[in-house]
């Protein structure tokens, strides 16, 4: 495992400050993570209240990311940070843009509930949420691993993504299946089929962050880059 260490800075108040920035991230990825466990629930027991709260909090980590995005800009501005401080710094305004994203996804997939959408087939709906089942685990894994700034963590939860991609496709298949026997409400279903599609975007949106905790603790980018090469560019910088 390996890890970065931030410099030590003559001002306390400096290392307090990025300690700050750091926590800040991890309660707004504890936010995003809660709303995805509330979502399940309104989904399993098609409860509307909880749903609605999940929609009406969304406005609340819209608001958590400003305030990082913020903070970021003003220690740079005042701080001139440099090395592993200014990659924390770096990551932190990439992976707030995306955790935000997560929330939107969530919102869409609670709206369902909301909305008296949730589609009528028992199987879809178990489906849906064993994949947001495996979808919390991913995120408390990525943000886990954003905590330790761990990047054998962080690559242990990129491999998940794969199976959430083959549920995902699997359970497209099942739903268009459904969709060509029961072809009224069709804009219900294409509501469905968005939703589905926003539990396959969480999966992605950690793996941005655990490439975003590989560039914090190795330096170097690693988006769009297959899971291999990113092991052999590690193994070149080892």
């Amino acid at each position: 495992m390996r890890q970065v260490a931030l410099n030590t800075h003559i001002s306390g108040t400096f290392n307090v400050e990025l300690e700050n920035l750091r926590n800040s991230v991890l309660t707004m990825g504890g936010e995003v993570e809660q709303q995805m466990v509330d979502t399940l629930y309104a989904i399993k027991h098609n409860h509307a209240a909880i749903a609605e709260k999940v929609v009406l909090n969304d406005l609340k980590i819209n608001s958590m990311e400003i305030q990082i995005d913020e903070e970021c800009l003003r220690i740079i501005a005042k701080r001139h940070p440099t090395a592993s401080d200014l990659r924390l710094i770096m990551t932190i305004s990439k992976a707030i843009t995306d955790i935000e994203r997560m929330g939107d996804e969530i919102e869409r997939i609670a709206k369902l509930v909301t909305r008296n959408k949730l589609p009528s087939s028992d199987t879809i709906k178990s489906s849906m949420v064993k994949i947001g089942e495996q979808v919390i685990d991913m995120m408390r894994g990525t943000f886990d691993a954003f905590a330790r700034q761990d990047e054998s963590a962080a690559l242990e939860v990129y491999r998940q993504d794969n199976q959430i991609d083959s549920e995902y496709k699997r359970l497209i298949t099942y739903t268009t299946s459904e969709m060509e026997k029961i072809t009224e409400d069709m804009q219900d279903w294409l509501d469905v089929l968005w939703a589905l599609r926003s539990l396959e975007r969480i999966g992605d949106r950690c793996k941005n962050v655990c490439e975003y905790v590989v560039y914090l603790t190795r330096g170097t980018d690693v988006r769009h880059t297959s899971l291999e090469s990113i092991h052999q560019k590690i193994e070149d910088l080892t």
